[in-house]
């Protein structure tokens, strides 16, 4: 019986010690190690890529591959696209890594770009996530300002809204505002769904469903 109430008493004294249970007066041990200071360190200072090509099937339209490549270091965020605002037209981005929260996870980056081929401008955008427990919303938008033709100008934007019973798959809704072709709807609406397989991420797009002739996106990404 002895030996029972020793071992009963040491269980319930590691369980008020778990990681995962909130301790009141304990320093926080994370912080007030070096090795896990020379990591956020090391993690400031490191590279991150990002690099994925979108291939638009538009009914009646010319079908073609939306690239975006991404670089970051810490605050610094880097970026470049290729028929994103218009066909045969390219940017070139600069922005400012914003991040918090733990339950309710938020990310922003306010960003300023250059758009040049046959659309040229200045373009003011943003790119930004809001995630909890298994929930996503990620949402990217510029206004451009053409500088060949005023009338022109025109804001973009890119919205989902996903779920992921799983790390490895999500699926949910995405909205977009696009300039890139013509739609005759204004924001055009649909599903996505997306698997992820290591550093590599597969998404499916389809736009316009109540439409005879929908919208399809095949997304394919790198994370190095």
């Amino acid at each position: 019986m002895r030996s029972l109430i020793l071992i009963t008493t040491a269980f319930l004294l590691a369980g008020d010690n778990a990681p995962g249970q909130e301790t009141t007066n304990a320093p926080d041990s994370k912080a007030a190690s070096p090795s896990n200071v020379l990591t956020e360190a090391a993690d400031e200072k490191a590279w991150a890529f990002s690099l994925s090509a979108a291939t638009y099937i538009v009914p009646d339209y010319r079908d073609y591959v939306q690239p975006t490549f991404t670089a970051d270091r810490g605050w610094l965020h880097l970026g470049a696209r290729y028929n994103y605002e218009a066909l045969d037209t390219g940017s070139a981005w600069v922005g400012y890594n914003l991040s918090g929260g733990k339950k309710l996870a938020w990310e922003i980056s306010p960003m300023l770009g250059g758009v040049f081929g046959d659309t040229t401008g200045i373009a003011p955008g943003y790119k930004g996530s809001l995630s909890w427990w298994k929930l996503e919303l990620y949402s990217e938008g510029e206004y451009v300002f053409d500088t060949g033709n005023s009338a022109d100008s025109f804001f973009y934007n890119w919205s989902e809204l996903s779920v992921s019973p799983v790390d490895w798959f999500r699926f949910g809704l995405v909205g977009q505002r696009t300039h890139a072709y013509q739609s005759s709807v204004d924001i055009q609406r649909g599903l996505l769904v997306g698997f992820t397989y290591k550093k590599m991420g597969f998404t499916t797009y389809v736009f316009n469903l109540d439409e005879g002739k929908p919208t399809w996106v095949f997304s394919v990404g790198l994370n190095f």
